[in-house]
């Protein structure tokens, strides 16, 4: 039996719930896969996975074998991309994760400059607005928004990100601006609903963070349909600086209450900080941080205000 082969199936198989699932992620027959864990079962001489009707469960055994063969795997790629000289040269493939509203705004436009720059890298971006845990999703590179909890990533700020609420001049005029935060409750509001902390319609009032939000008048669960509903004069939207930074710029979109804006938070590069740092994420790191900063240096709204 492959040993390394047998748990990278069994990871599949959990990761994507079932053994039918896992086949399909590694194009396999359902009989292989599940031969392949019943040997590792055999070989352990315990029951890794507990088969219900719905879903598979790790025993505790189970839980506890499939992180330490997940280090080893990790441990015999990273032996394999030293020895293919992936540590001598920016080259393979490389994954970055970045929030999707950011990926599709600032990121999308710099990887095919980037891929131009490295022809012997290959970059798949994952966007989504839920933070994947880097180790266990293999990921090289992240761009976080917001202060980070993890200390075991290393971190490199490109920039900072406010909270911003604005409006089209169309609605503007037929309402005019919010001046205070109750007055924010009689407006019309465009609401981004979504898994994301800055879901929230939070301000500052004498130091102190305070949720108040507009009558939700539609409600979407997409930032730039969300941004978009603004433009058209639907209502008031609350949205990242770096999602309205250009129609603000442009005067398509007018920033509200900005005298009560909670306190920006920083935009970073994170990458795991164990083991080796391959050269094509030296490569990455080096070549985006610059840019970003360069898109991502623009005042926020109520800096430029003042």
């Amino acid at each position: 039996m492959d040993r390394l082969d047998a748990m990278s199936v069994l990871i599949a198989a959990v990761e994507e719930g079932s053994l039918s699932a896992g086949a399909r992620r590694l194009n396999s027959p359902v009989a292989t896969v599940s031969r392949k864990v019943s040997d590792l079962e055999g070989l352990l001489g315990t029951r890794l996975l507990v088969r219900t009707s719905r879903r598979l469960e790790l025993t505790e055994a189970g839980r506890d074998y499939i992180e330490a063969a997940r280090r080893i795997l990790e441990q015999v790629g990273e032996a394999e991309r030293a020895a293919a000289g992936e540590y001598n040269e920016p080259r393979g493939d490389l994954v970055v994760t970045a929030a999707t509203d950011f990926g599709r705004r600032h990121l999308r436009p710099l990887a095919t400059e980037f891929l131009a720059a490295h022809p012997k890298i290959n970059l798949r971006l994952v966007l989504g607005d839920q933070s994947l845990n880097l180790v266990e999703e293999h990921v090289h590179v992240a761009i976080r928004v917001g202060h980070l909890a993890d200390s075991s990533l290393l971190a490199s700020r490109v920039g900072w990100a406010g909270l911003v609420a604005c409006a089209s001049p169309a609605y503007l005029a037929r309402r005019p601006a919010p001046r205070t935060l109750d007055e924010l409750r009689e407006h019309d509001g465009v609401t981004f609903r979504s898994l994301t902390p800055f879901r929230i319609w939070t301000f500052e009032r004498d130091g102190a963070p305070l949720v108040v939000e507009p009558r939700p008048r539609l409600v979407v669960n997409d930032m730039a349909l969300a941004v978009q509903a603004a433009l058209d004069g639907a209502g008031i939207v609350r949205a990242i600086s770096y999602n309205v930074a250009d129609e603000i710029a442009s005067g398509a979109l007018v920033p509200v209450l900005q005298a009560f804006a909670p306190k920006p938070t920083p935009i970073s590069l994170v990458h795991p900080g164990v083991g080796l740092v391959p050269l094509k994420v030296r490569a990455f790191l080096t070549w985006m941080t610059p840019r970003l900063r360069e898109r991502l240096d623009r005042p926020l709204p109520h800096e430029a205000a003042g």
